[in-house]
């Protein structure tokens, strides 16, 4: 098996067998990024001397008997993680050349562990889309193909599109996202892998660009569910330098993956049928349920009636914290800046924003500022903050007599370029399905579980318990054993 083709959990043990080296390891993605990255721009940065050195470093290590969690594992980091001395855009125009003098929390701990950084992965840019087609760095491809129209490019979703393809292609085994409305889980179900949003506060925010910061966090992406896991946990625990971060003991993520799922109670809400949706969708929706009911679960219908409300609720609140996050790129204290000598003050603002940012954070920026304006606050902000109260609570009521929620993830599978990119409401309905655990602060993960009939991967996601991440991973896994999904995409390393 070549070095690209294993699992972080398959290549944990065989770097224990002294079977395959680090730098084996790092080398082998690295080629393969030099071969395909080209084509699917999944990575803006690609720091392969820094790699190489990491690499060695950690032989050394693990041949000295200090190998830690993640010791030797190649990662690809998306490009809203701040890395101390390696350039961090946000995939935007207006930190372009913005190299951060400290290292995000989530990151320190992945090198920590013995995590090697192979490079910073594309974005939607400032985590804002569905496509991973608003990168100022331009767009990331899918390395899945549609059977009947194998010639058309395909958006891997958004915003952790970068993430998704790269692990999805086989450039990485494993990687970071960031999720604030399903941008970690709905990639994951477009390139068929896993990836898991945690509770809010489970793992730091602090190095993180921000985008809303009540609904950003941090999570993995990988092959497998236990992959999933083994990257959760050194990402994973308390933070004095996030005032959100909360201050819980760390789990046995992986060993939650294999404990199955006999006498669960999994909840279908039936507000998630929505009009429209494809068939195909419906019918593996179905099928997972059968496989956890097979596997000694009980499902059991439940109602989340403000669900409706979900997706113009997160609309509001998140361009709202949006306009307010990035107030700071004003092109006067760091980033951009756009000016002519003799201009005044707003003539500067003004030419750097207008410049750094591109139209879907524009757009996005200017709801929310307009939400948030004196005449629209109570109609609009204060309003979706108290429809989300209610949504929160609509899932308290679900967990008095359900242990998780099993849903599909997105919509649809993969769309091509430009089906969806000129109308803004088409992109937003992607998140449909995902939102809702943003909102409530809940955890939730996609897991592979069929193709449709083109031959594009679908997911199904699990929504569980606040910090019941061991719930959601033994389902998840519990699915993916019985959905025995071992397609990969034509374009791979």
């Amino acid at each position: 098996m070549r070095p690209t083709d294993l699992t972080i959990a398959e290549g944990l043990a065989a770097l224990e067998r002294r079977e395959l080296s680090a730098l084996e390891w790092t080398r082998a993605c690295l080629e393969a990024i030099e071969r395909l990255n080209p084509r699917l721009n999944a990575f803006i940065t690609v720091t392969a001397e820094q790699a190489i050195a990491a690499a060695r470093a950690s032989d050394a290590r693990r041949a000295r008997g200090e190998a830690g969690p993640l010791e030797g594992v190649p990662l690809a980091i998306k490009d809203l993680f701040c890395t101390e001395g390696v350039r961090t855009t946000a995939a935007s125009r207006m930190l372009e050349g913005f190299v951060p003098p400290y290292e995000s929390t989530v990151t320190a701990q992945l090198k920590r562990d013995g995590a090697v950084f192979l490079g910073k992965a594309n974005l939607d840019e400032f985590a804002m889309g569905s496509s991973n087609l608003t990168s100022a760095f331009g767009g990331v491809e899918n390395p899945w193909k549609r059977a009947d129209a194998p010639e058309l490019r395909l958006v891997p979703g958004g915003s952790s599109g970068g993430s998704a393809a790269a692990v999805a292609a086989r450039l990485a085994p494993g990687a970071t996202g960031t999720d604030t409305g399903g941008s970690i889980r709905q990639p994951a179900a477009f390139c068929g892998i896993a990836g898991i949003k945690p509770t809010y506060g489970r793992c730091s925010r602090y190095g993180i660009v921000a985008f809303a910061s009540s609904l950003d966090q941090a999570g993995p992406f990988a092959r497998t569910v236990e992959d999933c896991a083994i990257l959760l946990r050194s990402m994973s625990g308390h933070d004095p330098k996030d005032s959100t971060s909360a201050d819980r003991p760390v789990p046995d993520f992986r060993a939650a993956v294999s404990r199955g799922v006999k006498g669960l109670r999994i909840g279908v809400p039936r507000e998630y049928r929505v009009e429209g949706m494809p068939a195909e969708i419906e019918a593996l929706w179905r099928q997972g349920l059968a496989w956890l009911r097979d596997a000694g679960a009980e499902i059991v219908e439940i109602s989340l009636p403000h669900t409706r409300h979900a997706l113009p609720t997160y609309y509001v609140v998140a361009p709202a914290e949006a306009s307010s996050n990035l107030a700071r790129y004003d092109g006067v204290r760091y980033g951009l800046r756009v000016a002519q000598q003799g201009d005044h003050l707003r003539a500067l603002y003004e030419a750097t924003r207008a410049e750094g940012f591109g139209r879907e954070v524009q757009r996005r920026i200017l709801i929310g500022t307009y939400v948030l304006s004196a005449g629209y606050y109570d109609a609009y902000y204060l309003k979706a903050q108290k429809v989300r109260a209610l949504i929160a609570r609509d899932f308290a009521e679900a967990w008095k007599t359900v242990d998780a929620i099993v849903t599909p993830t997105a919509p649809s599978a993969a769309f091509a370029e430009g089906e969806k990119q000129d109308d803004p409401v088409a992109m937003y309905l992607n998140d449909i399905f995902t939102v809702t655990a943003n909102l409530a602060g809940l955890p939730g993960i996609s897991v592979p579980a069929g193709l449709d009939a083109k031959g594009l991967p679908l997911g199904l996601q699990v929504i569980g318990r606040p910090f019941d991440e061991e719930g959601v991973l033994a389902v998840g896994g519990a699915i993916e054993r019985a959905a025995g999904f071992r397609a990969a995409p034509e374009v791979r390393a």
